[in-house]
C-alpha cells in the first residue's frame, strides 16, 4: 500500500473540457478501445443502440480531499537535498474532480510546476486524457500533455493530438489533432487540424489547415474554420448542400452569423449550374414577448435551365426570381396577442423551380397577415388585415384571392344553469383584390364591405341517456359594393336576413358485453336532426368567400350548406342516423365505431353559388347539379372506425346513392403502427366526378373524371441502423402512377445516410391531364454525426409522405 501525501497547492489538474469540434495533420496513432474507457455492449445492449459500446468512466481511486487541496498516493516518495520531490511507483494525485495517474511525478523545489512521466492518465468528469508526458503549473491552470489521446464520454467522441496545452486564460491549444465520433477502431471519418484552439468560456473553437478525411482520403479542406464546442450558437460556415439533377449541379454553402444571444442569421449563396447564383438568407430574433424571422432569396437573370424551350421551367428565363417571407408574433399582455406575416414571390413557379426538396412544391400560397386578438373571460375580439398570393402559373384574374382590409370580429357566449345559452358572432370586412373588373364574371367584379351578424339562442339538455338541443340563429348580412368601371345595373347596397332553426336530439343505450374473455361496453346511439332555412334572393350578392360543402357524415347534422357568409343555402331537411360504439372497460378506449345515416329533404334546394331562389340548375346543361338540388334524400352515409389491435387500425367511409344505385364517394384506410417503428398505410379512394361542388372547371384540384386512386406507403425498421421507406400512389382512372418513391436511411454511430429515388406527376398548375408530365430525381444526404450533413434533408418529406413515420434522429 502506498503512502498518502497532502499538498496545499497543485492547480494544474482542472478539467480539460473538450467538446465537439474539428481538429487537424499528423497526430499520434490511436489507442485501442480498452485504453479509452470503452465498454462493448453485452447482454445489456439496448434495442436501439447504434454504437458497439459506450464510454464509461471508472470510479475515482482516491477519495476527494478538501476543496482546493491535493491528495496523493504513491509507492515511493523521495526528497532531494535541493528541495525536489519525486513520487514513484503507482502515483495518483487528485484535486477536486481531477485525477492524475502516472508512474513518476517530479516536483521541483520552486513548487511552481510538476512533471509527470507516461504512460499517464488525466481524468475529470466525463473526460479522459492519456499521454506520454505532462507538465502541470502549480500556481495556475496551465498544463501541457505530449502524445495526447482524449475521450469525452457523454458525447461519444475521441481524438488524438501530438500536443495538448491548457493555456493560462483557460483556452486549449491542440497541435496535429484529430476528432471523430466513431467507435474505437473505426476509420470511417475524422477531422484533422494542424493548429486547433478551443475556448470553453465562449463555446467555440478554431482550426487552421483543417481537412475532413473519409477512410484516410481527404475530401474537404478549410484554411481556417470556426466551430462550436457546446450547444451555444457560433458564427461560422455550415456544411454545404449538394444536389444533382440530370446535367445540373446544385451547390449551396450556408454561413451562420451569431449576431447576439437573441439574434442570428444564415446567409446561403447557392450555385445552380443551369440557373445561376441564387443568394438566400434568414434572420431570426427573439425578444421578451416577441419573436420573428425574415427569409428570402434572389436570383438575377434566371438562365432558364436545360429543359426544352417550351417547358414551363423556361417561362421566366432572363427574369429576376425571388421570394420574401416575414413572420412576427408577440403579445401585448396575457390576453392580447398579435401576428404579422408577409410573403411574396416573383412568380407562381418560384418554389417549383428552386424551393423544393425531393421535387415536391413546398407551398401553394404566400400568406399576408396583420392580426390582433383579445381573449377575455367572455368576449373574443379579432382584428386583422389578411390576404395571400396564390402560386399558380399561369394565374387568371378570376382565381386571384380577395384581401380582407380589414376584418373585425367579435364573439361571445352566455350560459345559464338551466341549459339556456345565448351566442353572439359578428364580423365586418372590406374585401378587395387587384383585378381588371372587366375580365372577370360580373359577380366577381365587386369589391366592398360586408357586415355579418349571427346572434343565436338555444337550450341544451344533456345527460347520460342522451341530449336535446333546440336552437335558433339569425343571419343578418349587409353589403356596400363597388364595381369600379364595370357597367352594371346591380344594386351596390344589399341586405339579407335569414333565420336558421334546428333541433338536435339523441339517445344513448348501453350494455355490458364480454368478447373473448374481455369486458366491453357497447352503446347504441340513435340521433335525429331537423333544420329549416328559408330561401332568400342572393342572385346579386358577390362571391367573396363562399364555397358549397360536399356531403359528409358531419353535414347530416349541420344546417349550413355553404362555408363563408356570402351564401346561405335554403334547407328543409330531417336527418336520421344511428351509431354504435364499443368501449374497452379496462382502458375506456373506443375500439369500434359504426354509424349510418341519411337526410330526407322536404323541398328542393334552390340556392346554389349563383344565389337565385327562383330557378334551379338547368337539367339539360348541368344534370348533376340539377339532381343534387332536387333529390328527395341524401346519399346514405356510413362509416366504420375499428382499432383492431394496438398496432392495426382501419377506417372506412361510404356515401351511396340508393336512388341511382351508385357510389358517390368511398374511402378505405388500413394502418399499422409498431412499437419498434414499423409503419404501413394502405388506402383506396373513389370519388364521383363533380362530387365536390366547391371545385369549378379550371381549378387546379378539379378533375373531369371519376377519381379512383390506390395508395401504399411503408417505413420498415430493418434494424436499429436501417430504415427502408417506400410509397406508391396509383391513378386507376387514367392507368398511371402519380408517385413512386423508394428510400433507405442508414444510421451508424458516427454517420448517417439517406438515399431516395422519386418519380412523380407534375400537373403543371392546370386541371387537364394532357398537360401533366413526369419528373424524377435521386437525392442523397450524408451526415457526419456531430458535424452536420451534406445533401438535402429528407426527414420532413418522409414524414409527410408516409403518415405515422418518425425519422431516426441524425
Amino acid at each position: 500500500m502506498g503512502k498518502q501525501h497532502s499538498w496545499t497547492a497543485l492547480a494544474g489538474l482542472a478539467a480539460i473540457g473538450l467538446a465537439s469540434g474539428p481538429l487537424a495533420a499528423a497526430p499520434p496513432a490511436p489507442l485501442p478501445a480498452e485504453s479509452l474507457d470503452f465498454r462493448p455492449w453485452g447482454d445489456d445492449r439496448p434495442a436501439d443502440a447504434l454504437c458497439r459500446g459506450i464510454y464509461v468512466m471508472p470510479d475515482y481511486r482516491v477519495a476527494a480531499p478538501e476543496q482546493g487541496k491535493v491528495a496523493s498516493v504513491s509507492e515511493l516518495a523521495n526528497y532531494g537535498s535541493d528541495g525536489e520531490t519525486i513520487l514513484a511507483g503507482e502515483v495518483i494525485l487528485r484535486r477536486d474532480t481531477a485525477q492524475l495517474e502516472s508512474p513518476n511525478v517530479r516536483v521541483p523545489s520552486s513548487r511552481d510546476r510538476a512533471f509527470a512521466e507516461g504512460p499517464l492518465a488525466l481524468r475529470d468528469e466525463n473526460l479522459l486524457v492519456r499521454g506520454d508526458a505532462a507538465e502541470l503549473a502549480l500556481n495556475s491552470d496551465a498544463a501541457s500533455i505530449d502524445g495526447a489521446h482524449y475521450v469525452v464520454h457523454d458525447q461519444h467522441l475521441r481524438g488524438d493530438a501530438s500536443r495538448l496545452e491548457r493555456l493560462e486564460d483557460g483556452r486549449y491549444r491542440l497541435s496535429d489533432a484529430t476528432f471523430t465520433t466513431c467507435d474505437p477502431g473505426s476509420k470511417l471519418w475524422r477531422l484533422v487540424g494542424g493548429d486547433v484552439l478551443l475556448d470553453r468560456e465562449q463555446g467555440f473553437g478554431t482550426a487552421r489547415h483543417a481537412r475532413l478525411e473519409v477512410g484516410h482520403v481527404p475530401v474537404f479542406y478549410w484554411p481556417w474554420v470556426r466551430f462550436p464546442i457546446d450547444d451555444r450558437r457560433q458564427t461560422g460556415f455550415l456544411w454545404p448542400s449538394v444536389g444533382f439533377s440530370d446535367e445540373s449541379l446544385d451547390y449551396a454553402q450556408p454561413f451562420y452569423w451569431n449576431i447576439a444571444p437573441n439574434q442570428d442569421a444564415t446567409i446561403t449563396p447557392r450555385w445552380i449550374t443551369d440557373r445561376g447564383l441564387l443568394l438566400g438568407g434568414e434572420y431570426r430574433y427573439l425578444l421578451p414577448s416577441d419573436a420573428g424571422q425574415i427569409e428570402g432569396a434572389f436570383l438575377s437573370g434566371d438562365d432558364g435551365g436545360l429543359d426544352s424551350r417550351d417547358a414551363p421551367s423556361r417561362r421566366y428565363e432572363g427574369e429576376d426570381r425571388w421570394y420574401l417571407d416575414y413572420r412576427h408574433a408577440g403579445r401585448f399582455d396575457a390576453r392580447t396577442r398579435y401576428q404579422l406575416r408577409y410573403g411574396a414571390a416573383s412568380d407562381g413557379r418560384y418554389f417549383e423551380d428552386f424551393g423544393s426538396d425531393f421535387g415536391e412544391q413546398t407551398t401553394n400560397a404566400m400568406a399576408r397577415l396583420a392580426q390582433v386578438d383579445y381573449r377575455g373571460d367572455r368576449w373574443l375580439l379579432d382584428a386583422r388585415a389578411q390576404g395571400f398570393q396564390r402560386l399558380n402559373d399561369p394565374l387568371a384574374d378570376r382565381d386571384k384571392p380577395f384581401y380582407r382590409l380589414p376584418s373585425l370580429s367579435a364573439s361571445a357566449r352566455w350560459d345559464q344553469p338551466s341549459g339556456l345559452y345565448q351566442q353572439w358572432r359578428s364580423n365586418a370586412t372590406y374585401f378587395w383584390r387587384d383585378v381588371d373588373e372587366n375580365r372577370v364574371p360580373l359577380r366577381e367584379a365587386a369589391t366592398g364591405t360586408r357586415v355579418h351578424l349571427s346572434p343565436a339562442v338555444g337550450w341544451r339538455a344533456e345527460a347520460m341517456w342522451g341530449h336535446l338541443e333546440p336552437r335558433v340563429e339569425w343571419l343578418a348580412t349587409a353589403y356596400d359594393l363597388d364595381y369600379g368601371d364595370r357597367e352594371t345595373e346591380r344594386s351596390e347596397s344589399l341586405q339579407r336576413n335569414v333565420p336558421v332553426a334546428s333541433i338536435d336530439g339523441g339517445l344513448v343505450f348501453d350494455r355490458e358485453l364480454d368478447l373473448g374473455g374481455r369486458g366491453y361496453r357497447q352503446t347504441l346511439e340513435p340521433r335525429i336532426n331537423y333544420a329549416f332555412v328559408p330561401a332568400r334572393d342572393q342572385s346579386e350578392f358577390p362571391d367573396f368567400d363562399a364555397s358549397e360543402r360536399p356531403f359528409s357524415w358531419n353535414q347530416l347534422w349541420s344546417p349550413r350548406r355553404f362555408s363563408g357568409a356570402d351564401r346561405v343555402g335554403d334547407l328543409n331537411r330531417i336527418s336520421l342516423g344511428v351509431e354504435s360504439r364499443l368501449l374497452d372497460d379496462q382502458q375506456g378506449r373506443e375500439r369500434l365505431s359504426v354509424g349510418i345515416g341519411q337526410s330526407a329533404y322536404f323541398d328542393d334546394r334552390h340556392i346554389d353559388i349563383n344565389g337565385d331562389p327562383d330557378t334551379l340548375p338547368n337539367r339539360d346543361t348541368d344534370p348533376e347539379a340539377w339532381y343534387r338540388a332536387t333529390r328527395d334524400r341524401s346519399p346514405l352515409v356510413s362509416h366504420v372506425d375499428w382499432r383492431i389491435t394496438e398496432q392495426w387500425r382501419t377506417r372506412w367511409e361510404w356515401l351511396y346513392d340508393d336512388q341511382r344505385e351508385r357510389t358517390e364517394r368511398t374511402g378505405l384506410d388500413l394502418q399499422y403502427r409498431s412499437s419498434v417503428g414499423h409503419v404501413l398505410n394502405l388506402g383506396y379512394r373513389w370519388e364521383l366526378q363533380g362530387f365536390d361542388p366547391s371545385l369549378e372547371p379550371g381549378d387546379d384540384a378539379f378533375r373531369n373524371f371519376n377519381r379512383e386512386e390506390a395508395n401504399v406507403s411503408f417505413a420498415w425498421k430493418a434494424s436499429p441502423r436501417v430504415d427502408l421507406i417506400g410509397r406508391f400512389l396509383y391513378d386507376n382512372t387514367n392507368d398511371r402512377p402519380l408517385e413512386q418513391l423508394a428510400g433507405v436511411q442508414w444510421n451508424d454511430c458516427c454517420y448517417g445516410l439517406q438515399l431516395v429515388w422519386r418519380e412523380w406527376v407534375d400537373d403543371n398548375d392546370t386541371a387537364r391531364v394532357e398537360d401533366d408530365f413526369n419528373d424524377r430525381g435521386i437525392f442523397l444526404r450524408f451526415v457526419f454525426k456531430g458535424l452536420g450533413g451534406v445533401g438535402r434533408n429528407a426527414d420532413s418529406y418522409f414524414e409527410e409522405a408516409i403518415p405515422g413515420y418518425r425519422s431516426t434522429a441524425f
